[in-house]
């Protein structure tokens, strides 16, 4: 059951890379691998570290989101479609944060309360 839990940690993550590498950001791409692989390690500040990639990574989308919204306004093209995936990628990313702080992955690395 735990297992469940990751899977929209892990599907941000990967998503999150695959945004970084279409824009050419190798670093971006590094660092989701590496929390994906850092999950493995049952440490609090491993926890607070993904968390903490995946607040961030939950800000990228509402950017991108932004500016390309500013684009399609440009160019006089819709963006409706756009605004709601990009929101509930969004909106994915940030709950997949909020899985940590359930009981079950607390136990998992150590974390308070």
């Amino acid at each position: 059951m735990t297992a469940l839990l990751y899977i929209p940690v892990v599907l941000s993550l990967v998503v999150l890379g695959a945004h970084f590498l279409r824009y050419g950001n190798e670093l971006g791409v590094i660092a989701a691998v590496v929390m994906i692989g850092l999950l493995f390690l049952r440490r609090a500040w491993v926890a607070r570290l993904v968390q903490a990639a995946l607040v961030l990574g939950a800000i990228e989308w509402l950017w991108t989101m932004y500016t390309l919204v500013q684009v399609r306004a440009a160019q006089g093209a819709p963006a409706t479609r756009m605004v709601l995936i990009l929101t509930v990628v969004a909106l994915v990313a940030f709950a997949s944060a909020l899985l940590f702080q359930t009981k079950r992955l607390k136990r998992v690395y150590g974390l308070g309360g």
